[in-house]
C-alpha cells in the first residue's frame, strides 16, 4: 500500500507500507465505535491475522509452500505515527522523500513460528501445504530499508508474545 503526498510535482513524499498487524490505538481506545476490523480470510486478511485465528481455535497454522515470502510489518500504532512523522518533515522544494514504512521483517515461516511459541499450548503444529493460492517465487532477495523514520523519531512496537496474546484472545 502506497500513501502519497504530493504538491504538483514540486515536492512529494511517499509512504510505502508494510503490513500492518494490531486493532488497538489510543484514539481507538477512547470509543468501542472506533474499533477496528480484524481481517483474517485468505482475501482482505494478513497471514498474521490467520496465524493468530488458527492458534486461537486449535487449528493447525496453514503455511504455503516453504514459507520463505518476506515482507515488512508494522503495528497499527506506527501506521499513525509514521504518516505524522512525515507529515511534520515534509520534502523540500524539488525533492522526493520515499519512506518504507515498516519496522521489521518476517518471513510466512518466522512468522508461523512466533505464532506458535507465542501459544501457552502450542499442541497445534503448523503444516505446510502445497498449493499456494498466490503464484509468487517461494524464496526471493527482500533487503527492503526502514531506518529513516526512526531516525525521525519513530519508537516502534515491535511484534511480541504480548502482542500476538492479545490478537489470539480479543473478541
Amino acid at each position: 500500500m502506497m500513501f502519497a503526498c504530493k504538491i504538483w510535482g514540486i515536492r512529494a513524499t511517499d509512504l510505502n507500507q508494510g503490513v500492518v498487524y494490531g486493532t488497538m490505538t489510543d484514539e481507538v481506545a477512547l470509543d468501542e465505535a472506533l474499533i477496528n476490523r480484524f481481517d483474517y480470510d485468505d482475501v482482505f486478511g494478513t497471514v498474521l491475522n490467520r496465524f493468530c485465528v488458527q492458534a486461537a481455535i486449535g487449528q493447525p497454522l496453514t503455511v504455503y509452500g516453504k514459507g520463505g515470502q518476506t515482507r515488512g510489518f508494522l503495528d497499527i500504532r506506527d501506521t499513525v505515527r509514521c504518516v505524522e512523522i512525515a507529515c511534520h518533515n515534509p520534502a523540500a522544494r524539488g525533492e522526493c522523500r520515499v519512506y518504507n514504512q515498516f519496522t521489521e521483517q518476517f518471513s510466512i515461516l518466522e512468522l508461523a513460528h512466533l505464532v506458535e511459541s507465542a501459544q501457552e499450548n502450542s499442541a497445534s503444529p503448523w503444516r505446510s501445504t502445497t498449493s499456494r493460492p498466490r503464484v509468487e517465487a517461494e524464496q526471493h532477495y527482500y533487503n527492503a530499508k526502514h531506518s529513516k523514520l526512526v531516525d525521525l523519531g519513530l519508537q516502534p512496537h515491535n511484534l511480541s508474545d504480548a502482542l500476538l496474546d492479545s490478537l489470539m484472545t480479543s473478541p
